[in-house]
């Protein structure tokens, strides 16, 4: 009873996770990453404080780990997008590909 979708690419929010991008999938830019990591490790940062307050201030394990494995979480999410223009890039044509290049520059 259970039907499988006629698509192939992910249909979930991020459609960049995972180790296989499909080609209806674009990666963010290196601009959005950068903000991305930035906002995720003040928030990590943010939440381990919280967590190092309940843990030895308040006393409470429980809201103390919580916090803890929220803040690793929040810290290790940009890690799952993909950036836009890191693919291999395509030659155009009479252009040297980088190795040759960098002989070239080294040769002159």
């Amino acid at each position: 009873m259970d039907k499988q979708p006629d698509h192939e690419g992910a249909q979930r929010f991020g459609g960049e996770f995972g180790p296989v991008r499909s080609a209806n999938t674009t990666g963010v830019s290196l601009s959005t990453f950068k903000t991305l990591v930035w906002v995720s490790n003040i928030g990590g940062l943010l939440l381990v404080v919280f967590a190092l307050e309940f843990l030895f201030v308040e006393q409470k394990f429980g809201m103390g780990l919580g916090f803890l494995i929220a803040g690793v979480i929040v810290a290790l999410f940009p890690s799952n997008y993909e950036i836009r223009g890191m693919d291999d890039d395509v030659q155009a044509e009479g252009e040297p590909s980088k190795p040759e290049s960098i002989y070239i520059q080294m040769n002159k």
